[in-house]
């Protein structure tokens, strides 16, 4: 299975220029990953148009600070998890919040809720 499908890069590559163009600009997540067996997960809002590795979103590793930052797409296609198993796309996760919604719940909670 693709970390990202065709429809969801387009999207965080709209939204990787529009956050270029307006500095305001948050976003709600496009996609979820997860590894199912390592209790990480990223909530991802854009890719950087002017490089495609690099998304944006809300990550949590599971040491209960998440927090906002760039991760590399081809680092999580290689990351494995305790029993081996790869990263997953949350295939139902859909949010209308924006950003940094998910960003002050997950800070209050200790991980991503969502």
């Amino acid at each position: 299975m693709k970390l990202i499908t065709d429809e969801q890069r387009m999207q965080l590559l709209a939204n990787g220029q529009r956050s270029i163009d307006d500095a305001g600009f948050d976003p709600a997540p496009v996609v979820k990953l997860f590894t199912p067996d390592a209790g990480a997960t990223w909530l991802l809002t854009e890719i950087d148009p002017d490089d495609h590795d690099h998304a944006f979103g809300l990550c949590d590793l599971g040491l209960g600070y998440p927090e906002l930052g760039w991760v590399s797409l081809a680092e999580l296609e290689t990351l494995r998890g305790r029993m081996g198993l790869p990263v997953e796309r949350h295939l139902h996760f859909a949010s209308e919040k924006p950003i940094s919604e998910h960003a002050r719940e997950a800070r209050l909670a200790g991980r991503i809720t969502a």
